[in-house]
């Protein structure tokens, strides 16, 4: 991986998943190119035991600190150069590594190197273990956007969708939502993070839903916007100005998953999408990247930016969102769960998109 190390320490809780299977927190996994030690304390033996008996456990107690154990376990690999991820460790735990007793006493041979993004480059591409996974957490949030969306009513606040579409998706299998949903009414959806409120439906002529299961631990991402298409432009519905808003994002939504393949620089997909807004004449209205990838996290690498450097390639899934927002009025998001094949792309997602497939009925 570039950077010669005889030795990784694993801190981030989700490589530590991603790695060892292992779903526990406080726990570190100790890797050599012979060797993989999951380093915790005995609350979780059994749960080690469980869910990766083909590593080496070592247990500690509660008199034994983290850091004793850590120290007895790299002495015993000799003096060698020990990575750690630097966006996992903080300034105490590094300060620990280098002057805690135990590490001066066993370890002072021993070199740290700060590394980055040694795990997270496995995660960008998904087995098909978890395409699978993912397949699941969008059906099960599909399913509950289409059972919510059914029986909205103009007296419920966005803070009950969002609490009733969490229910279902548990109800429906998923260990729980994938982030807090983005429920905003009216004007509220053109904040792209807006956090649901005590606000009721009532006469908004607008929705926009962002929502997401995670399941088994692996996460989906969906935006739609609803609307009322009787509601007049000035106040924010679908009239001539919204519906022509709506056109432009699913029409760059479109040619940007069309444009999704292996070897295509993600720079290259966000400029297609935002190409076609600024022909719209809406180029100043999307605020954000094109997208990014899912997996464990609902934000991981590759990101679809203007300034991202990555290339897309077989395996990996990523969002495509485009949107626009227009303060005080309204805003506009389409978002699709896509997987990169080696011919090109999957697109995960099923749920209509077009403006008459989203009606805000009340």
């Amino acid at each position: 991986d570039g950077h010669d190390v005889g030795a990784l320490l694993v801190t981030d809780e989700i490589n530590v998943r991603y790695a060892s299977g292992f779903t526990g927190d406080s726990s570190y996994l100790l890797v050599t190119p012979d060797t993989a030690t999951m380093l915790s304390d005995g609350r979780y033996a059994t749960q080690l035991q469980q869910e990766c008996p083909e590593l080496r456990h070592a247990v500690r107690m509660p008199s034994k600190p983290m850091l004793r154990l850590l120290a007895e376990q790299i002495a015993a690999l000799g003096d060698i150069r020990v990575g750690f991820e630097s966006h996992s460790v903080s300034v105490a735990m590094h300060r620990g590594m280098r002057e805690h007793e135990a590490m001066k006493e066993m370890c002072s041979g021993v070199t740290w190197i700060e590394t980055t993004g040694v795990v997270e480059s496995l995660r960008l591409i998904k087995d098909a273990n978890e395409v699978a996974l993912i397949r699941r957490a969008i059906d099960i949030a599909e399913r509950t956007y289409r059972s919510v969306t059914a029986k909205l009513r103009g007296d419920w606040t966005e803070l009950e969708i969002a609490h009733e579409m969490e229910s279902t998706m548990r109800v429906l299998g998923a260990e729980g939502v994938s982030f807090a949903a983005i429920i905003a009414a009216g004007p509220s959806g053109a904040l792209p993070h807006y956090r649901p409120r005590k606000v009721t439906l009532a006469d908004s002529a607008s929705l926009l839903m962002d929502f997401g299961a995670k399941y088994c631990g692996y996460a989906s991402d969906i935006t739609r916007t609803l609307s009322r298409r009787s509601q007049s432009t000035s106040s924010g519905g679908s009239g001539d100005r919204f519906r022509r808003a709506y056109d432009a994002v699913l029409e760059a939504q479109l040619a940007a998953i069309d444009a999704i393949a292996p070897g295509v620089p993600s720079k290259e997909v966000d400029a297609i999408a935002r190409g076609v807004l600024e022909r719209h004449g809406l180029g100043d209205a999307f605020l954000h990247g094109l997208g990014h990838g899912i997996g464990l996290q609902i934000h991981e690498s590759p990101r679809m930016s203007a300034i991202s450097e990555e290339t897309l390639a077989a395996g990996m899934v990523v969002t495509v969102e485009p949107g626009v927002y227009f303060a005080g009025e309204f805003g506009i998001r389409i978002e699709d769960d896509v997987l990169i094949t080696p011919g090109g792309r999957e697109v995960l997602t099923t749920l209509g998109k077009g403006l008459d497939d989203c009606p805000l009925m009340l």
